[in-house]
C-alpha cells in the first residue's frame, strides 16, 4: 500500500512538473496601420514555435510547442482589413496551435523579443498588407534609364507646424500682458495657411487651439501625419527687456545622444521605426547604428532648413544670433523628422512686443518661414513645384552599408518620395544590388 502511495505521489509530481514546463501564451495583442498589421503573444517563456501561411483559403498557422493558453485569445475587429477569424486547438496534448483566417495573402514575418521594464517575453509576427500603392502599380517604366511617368504621384512635402504652449502652460509673457502662447499660435496658423497655399506641399497644425498637448506627444502626432519637416514656433524671453531679434534652434548633439539613448532602452515600446526599418529585432550594436544613422541624415537635413530660415528672418527684421543656435529642447528629438525651432522675437522685449500682436508682422514671420523651406528645397531639388507627377527618374544600385534614409539624402529628395517612387512599404527593407528609381531633376 505504501508502493502504492507513493507510485501515486510521483505521477502527480511529474504532471504537475509537466504543466509548470509548460509555457503560458497570456494574450495576443494586434495592432495595425495601412501597410502592416502586428500580432503580439505575451509568453511567460519563448517557446519553440512555427509561423507559417496556408492558402485556399488563406491562413497564418503559429504551432506553439509545449504550451497551453492562459485565457481566449480576443478574436479581430469585425472590420479589420486582413483579419478574419481566429481559433485555437491543443495538438498532442501538449502543444498548441492558432489559427487566424486572412483575407488576402501575406508573407510573415517574426520575431522574439526578450523582457524589458514594462512588457514580458513576446513572440511579434508582422503581416505586410497589400494595399492600393502596390496594387496600383502598373504599367512598370523602363528599369536604370531616365524616363518621364505621369504614372507615380510624388506625396506633397507635408510640415508639422508646432506652436509652443498652450493651455495652462502660456508661456512667457511680455510686459503688457502679452501672452507666448496666443502670438505663437496665430504665427502658426498664418504659417500653416501658406504652406497649403503652396502646390506641392502641405501644413499639419500639432495643436489646434488653446490648449496643452506634452512634449513627446508633439512629436507623435508629427510622426503619425509622415511629416517630412517639424517646425516649433516660440517666442523668447530674458530678464533684460532691451534684449531683441529672431533665432534658429536644431538639436544639439548631446541632446541627441540622450534621445538616442532613451530609445535604445526602451525601443519605444517595440512598435517605432526608424527611417522604415524596425528596432525591434535588432541587437543593441546594430540598432545603436541604424538609430546613428537616422538621426545624423536628420540633424543635416534640420541644420539646412535652419539656416535657409535664418536667412529669410533676417530680412523682415534684427537677429538675436546670426548663426544657428544648438540645443535640446524637447520638440527636436525626433530621431527620423528633420526638426527646427524658430523664436520668433523677444516678448520680454516691449518693442517685440508690440510687433508679436501685430497681425501684419506674424504674416511677414510666417512668410519668411516658409520661404526659407521653400529655398531649401529648391537648392536640393525637392517636389515642391506642384507638379503631379515626378519628372525624370534616374536609377541607383544599393551598395553594402547604405540606407534608404542616406540615399535620399544623397539625392535631395524626402524618404517618403523615394519610398513612394519604388512602392516600398514602411515594413520592406533594401538589399545591396537592388536598383532603386530616383525622381529627380524637378
Amino acid at each position: 500500500m505504501r508502493k502504492l502511495s507513493i507510485l501515486f505521489i510521483l505521477v502527480i509530481f511529474s504532471i504537475s512538473a509537466s504543466f509548470a514546463a509548460q509555457t503560458k501564451i497570456k494574450s495576443m495583442r494586434i495592432s495595425s496601420s495601412s501597410d502592416n498589421t502586428r500580432l503580439v503573444f505575451d509568453v511567460s517563456v519563448i517557446p519553440t514555435h512555427k509561423v507559417f501561411r496556408l492558402t485556399n483559403p488563406d491562413r497564418l498557422v503559429i504551432d506553439f510547442s509545449n504550451s497551453y493558453l492562459e485565457k481566449n485569445l480576443s478574436q479581430p475587429e469585425k472590420q479589420h482589413p486582413l483579419l478574419s477569424r481566429l481559433r485555437t486547438a491543443h495538438r498532442n496534448k501538449k502543444d498548441l496551435r492558432v489559427v487566424i483566417d486572412l483575407q488576402q495573402a501575406v508573407a510573415p514575418k517574426s520575431f522574439v523579443l526578450q523582457a524589458n521594464k514594462k512588457y514580458g517575453p513576446r513572440i511579434v509576427i508582422d503581416l505586410p498588407i497589400k494595399g492600393k500603392a502596390r496594387v496600383a502599380k502598373t504599367a512598370p517604366t523602363k528599369k536604370y534609364k531616365p524616363v518621364k511617368t505621369a504614372s507615380r504621384y510624388a506625396k506633397p512635402f507635408i510640415v508639422a507646424v508646432d506652436a509652443g504652449h498652450g493651455g495652462k502652460a502660456s508661456g512667457a509673457r511680455g510686459k503688457h500682458g502679452t501672452l507666448e502662447k496666443k502670438v505663437v499660435f496665430q504665427i502658426a496658423t498664418k504659417l500653416a495657411a501658406l504652406i497649403n497655399n503652396q502646390p506641392g506641399m502641405k501644413a499639419i497644425m500639432v495643436r489646434k487651439g488653446d490648449y496643452y498637448v506634452s512634449l513627446r506627444e508633439r512629436m507623435k502626432i508629427a510622426r503619425k501625419a509622415n511629416a517630412d519637416l517639424f517646425v516649433s514656433i516660440h517666442a523668447d524671453a530674458f530678464r533684460k527687456s532691451n534684449v531683441t531679434g529672431a533665432s534658429v534652434f536644431t538639436l544639439s548633439r548631446r541632446g541627441a545622444s540622450s534621445e538616442a539613448a532613451r530609445w535604445l532602452a526602451k525601443h519605444e515600446n517595440a512598435a517605432d521605426l526608424i527611417g522604415g526599418v524596425s528596432l525591434d529585432d535588432k541587437d543593441d550594436i546594430l540598432a545603436s547604428v541604424l538609430l546613428d544613422l537616422s538621426q545624423t541624415a536628420s540633424q543635416d537635413i534640420s541644420q539646412l532648413v535652419a539656416q535657409e530660415v535664418l536667412k529669410n528672418l533676417a530680412r523682415i527684421g534684427d537677429l538675436h544670433s546670426h548663426k544657428v543656435q544648438k540645443a535640446g529642447f524637447m520638440v527636436l528629438k525626433s530621431p527620423d523628422i528633420p526638426s527646427i525651432l524658430v523664436e520668433t522675437a523677444f516678448i520680454s522685449n516691449p518693442k517685440e512686443e508690440r510687433r508679436l500682436k501685430s497681425s501684419k508682422y506674424q504674416l511677414q514671420m510666417a512668410n519668411a518661414i516658409k520661404k526659407g523651406i521653400m529655398s531649401y528645397a529648391a537648392k536640393h531639388s525637392l517636389a515642391l513645384n506642384g507638379s503631379s507627377a515626378f519628372a525624370d527618374v534616374s536609377a541607383h544600385k544599393i551598395s553594402k552599408g547604405e540606407t534608404l534614409l542616406g540615399i535620399a539624402l544623397k539625392y535631395g529628395i524626402t524618404l517618403d518620395q523615394i519610398k513612394q517612387a519604388n512602392a516600398i512599404s514602411k515594413s520592406n527593407n533594401i538589399r545591396v544590388g537592388q536598383v532603386l528609381s530616383i525622381p529627380v531633376g524637378i
